[in-house]
């Protein structure tokens, strides 16, 4: 599986190159690259009334992107705070068997919840979520196991439970899918 990281507006140029490490090192037989320069965060996307940009706009531009690529996969990494209508944020979102998948940085900051800069839980919290979307680019749903990657976060908490890798069950079907 060859993986492009496309920077949505500004990212980290840091963070970006630990979520490429360990995309690599959690899918073995794949590739992953960081694509030049930055792609604008589409307008559209925003919501004045709650000052955050929709995903799933932001997500479809990533996969007409995507389909021009000779990657399997694209990866949008954004520093804007995300939102579906139904829910307060999302920390990403992700095409389910497709080729686009998309997170935001924003709220992965220990700063956001009023906690001191610490770059290796923000690395932690990005490469978690990376590693998360694009499993259901794979196929893979939600999993029950709460220390597994794939498992659902409600609150930035579960997400600092959660392991940055698959469990025994998830690994597998990846295996079969990559």
């Amino acid at each position: 599986m060859k993986t492009l990281i496309l920077h949505v507006g500004q990212v980290d140029a840091d963070i970006s190159s630990s979520i490429r490490n360990s995309l690599i090192r959690a899918f073995p037989s794949s590739s992953c690259e960081t694509a030049g320069g930055i792609f604008p965060v589409p307008g559209e996307a925003y919501n004045p009334v709650r000052r955050q940009y929709h995903s799933s706009i932001i997500l479809s531009e990533i996969s007409e992107h995507a389909l021009k690529s000779e990657a399997d996969r694209v990866l949008g990494i954004t520093g804007v705070d995300l939102y579906v209508p139904r829910l307060n944020f999302v920390f990403g979102e992700a095409q389910y068997l497709g080729k686009a998948a998309l997170i935001s940085l924003h709220r992965l900051r220990p700063e956001f919840y009023g906690q001191p800069p610490d770059k290796g839980l923000f690395k932690d919290r990005a490469v978690k979520e990376a590693i998360h979307e694009l499993g259901h680019t794979l196929g893979l749903e939600h999993c029950q196991d709460p220390l597994c990657v794939m498992f659902f976060s409600l609150h930035i908490g579960m997400t600092d439970r959660k392991q940055p890798r698959f469990c025994e069950a998830c690994g597998r079907k990846t295996e079969q899918m990559t």
